[in-house]
């Protein structure tokens, strides 16, 4: 089975998304920047943003190497309201004043329990996981409805849909992520934008490779027998953006071996 490093070094190129203009969330490394160059190799232009103006530049080189376009705005998404909606001008102007496509993947994941929760991760679980989804989908969905077309893809987790014994918060964020899915949906989907979910499972990225060891026991049992690689995150995100998922809306995808849906042993 080839890697999630493998397969994005290689990604074939296609143009079912030529002409369309894209924003990834946290997109430097991990499952944004693979859903950014996925994305860029089927012909959007991509806007890779993430704290670090370095990294960010890292994932433009990478996608422009591949043929691709691609540039790099810098945020914080635990930042002010203000730097939320600056963040969406600077991201807009940069693709010519036009998003398409936007991508909430950017979110923290301190998960431990809940007396041990320190006050400032609570703060970012909330600030970067629900309201800064929240505050860019308010500046720039009533742009899509404009236009009459957008696709607003939000990133859960398979751990928004279960009871764990520890990450009260961090699942909580996921869950309400899911519900503003759905409500996003009602609320624009009748004016032409999609606004569906996918929730990976557990899935080995750079931020957590200390802990693969975990991650390869909490799959075993699924019927994938491994974690998620970042790139089977982002075909799905691709997959939901394209025309061929024009019938789906408010939806949940797990992409996730089958952990949350299946059982191989009772």
């Amino acid at each position: 089975m080839q890697t999630n490093s493998e397969l994005l070094s290689s990604l074939p190129t296609d143009t079912r998304l030529a002409g369309q203009t894209a924003v990834v969330t946290g997109s430097t490394s991990g499952i944004g920047e693979a859903i950014a160059r996925v994305l860029a190799a089927s012909g959007a232009e991509v806007v890779v943003s993430g704290r670090d103006a370095a990294r960010a530049q890292g994932v433009v080189d990478a996608i422009i190497q591949a043929g691709g376009k691609a540039q790099a705005v810098a945020a914080d998404l635990a930042g002010s309201y203000a730097d939320l909606r600056r963040f969406v001008q600077e991201a807009t102007a940069a693709l010519g004043g036009q998003v398409d496509i936007l991508v909430n993947n950017a979110g923290v994941y301190p998960v431990m329990p809940t007396e041990a929760l320190p006050d400032a991760d609570l703060d970012a679980i909330l600030n970067t996981n629900i309201r800064a989804p929240h505050v860019l989908v308010g500046a720039v969905a009533l742009q899509m409805v404009k236009r009459g077309s957008g696709h607003i893809v939000n990133i859960g987790s398979w751990m928004g849909r279960v009871g764990t014994a520890n990450g009260a918060m961090y699942t909580a964020s996921k869950a309400a992520v899911e519900q503003m899915t759905r409500n996003w949906a009602a609320e624009y989907g009748p004016r032409g934008v999609r606004v569906n979910t996918v929730a990976p499972g557990a899935t080995l990225t750079p931020g957590n490779a200390a802990f693969s060891a975990v991650l390869d026991a909490m799959t075993s049992g699924t019927v994938a027998g491994r974690p998620v690689r970042p790139i089977d995150i982002a075909y799905a995100v691709r997959f939901l953006v394209s025309d061929e998922a024009a019938f789906l809306h408010g939806s949940i995808l797990d992409v996730d071996g089958g952990m949350v849906n299946t059982r191989l042993k009772f």
